[in-house]
């Protein structure tokens, strides 16, 4: 009797462990369902919609970011309450106390030194420093555009946390290029997700790039090996990596992406190639302290700034250029396939300060 109460339990456990996985395959079912209906609703969307200039789609971070100084500072006077309280409006506009302790300080300087007498003045001089900061900042490097060489393979290695918009940037830049008579494969290294690797396949089948791709858990590092090896064989002429953004700790990113990074050298024979971080732009100081651990360890060579046109904040890009010294080279401001933008210093200039 006991024994087969014992079967009885042993039926039970196996039956709840099924039901478990059940739920488990249906929850990851509704979510490549969900992430195909996105993109079939973006794709009906992006044929109504045209291409707005990007003074339209900055209009919310500017006047949330501006129009909170403007309205903070003018008609004040200019005294240390008023500085105390530019350092409070700064901060929470996502500037980040180091580079807000910079701004004021420089602030107070000129407004001695040319004796600014009103707070309209004191606006107009704090709008000079960020906007010449901001130049600088991104007309430190060479070239902020992709660095992309004809005749060879090219790799672009895609890195960031989960849900900052990885595999929707990697699709828009497979995109662009393509259109632009590129011959691009793209690698669904975040195995992790079974979500994200359907996701690349259809921005694959809608951009007419080729996806390389393994099962649903499988190692992240056999997909990029297929995918240089195959971009190398048959002449490929962009290879756009993702990879995972889950990892739990600082020393397991870092394994994992020296991992990947020995495999692209030994596959491709480059020492260098694009190393590209997304951020989410919605996402205030967590993204920039999650952008100085991937600074840390990896060896990039730009950001891409997605979602910046939904943020009311907007003080965040001037500490990601402030900090991090690498360039924006893509900002997105939409959800349509052409909102993921070259990143143009002079047009944002214009754009945001004018």
């Amino acid at each position: 009797m006991a024994l087969k109460n014992l079967f009885k339990f042993g039926k039970k456990e196996k039956e709840h462990e099924n039901s478990e996985q059940e739920i488990h395959e249906n929850i990851q079912k509704q979510e490549i369902i969900e992430n195909n209906e996105d993109i079939e609703k973006k794709e009906i969307e992006e044929k109504e919609a045209e291409v707005k200039p990007l003074k339209d789609r900055l209009a919310a971070p500017k006047k949330g970011f501006f129009g909170k100084l403007k309205q903070m500072l003018l008609g004040k006077t200019i005294d240390d309450d008023l500085y105390e309280e530019l350092e409070e409006v700064l901060i929470q506009s996502d500037i980040g106390m180091n580079m807000t302790m910079q701004l004021v300080e420089e602030l107070e300087k000129r407004v001695a030194k040319k004796k600014l007498k009103t707070s309209e003045e004191v606006y107009d001089e704090l709008k000079e420093i960020l906007k010449e900061k901001f130049i600088s900042n991104n007309t430190l490097h060479d070239n902020i555009d992709l660095d992309l060489k004809d005749g060879q393979l090219n790799i672009i290695l895609v890195v960031g946390v989960n849900g900052v918009g990885k595999t929707t940037s990697i699709g828009k830049i497979a995109n662009k290029l393509i259109n632009e008579g590129k011959k691009v494969i793209i690698g669904a290294g975040d195995t992790f997700r079974a979500a994200a690797i359907e996701q690349i396949e259809e921005w694959g089948k809608r951009t007419g790039a080729e996806v390389v791709k393994q099962s649903h858990g499988s190692d992240p590092s056999a997909v990029i090996f297929d995918t240089v090896s195959t971009a190398k064989n048959r002449s490929f002429d962009v290879a756009i990596i993702d990879t995972a953004g889950r990892l739990h700790n600082k020393r397991d990113l870092m394994n994992e992406l020296e991992k990947i990074n020995k495999i692209i050298r030994q596959q491709s024979g480059q020492e260098k190639f694009e190393t590209l971080l997304v951020i989410d732009g919605t996402t205030g100081q967590n993204g920039l302290e999650q952008a100085k651990v991937f600074n840390e360890i990896v060896d990039l060579s730009g950001i891409i700034l997605t979602k910046f046109d939904g943020t009311a904040k907007g003080g965040i890009i001037f500490p990601i250029s402030e900090e991090l010294k690498k360039p924006i080279k893509f900002i997105g401001v939409g959800e349509g396939i052409n909102d993921l933008r070259k990143f143009n210093i002079k047009e944002f200039v214009e754009a945001m300060f004018e």
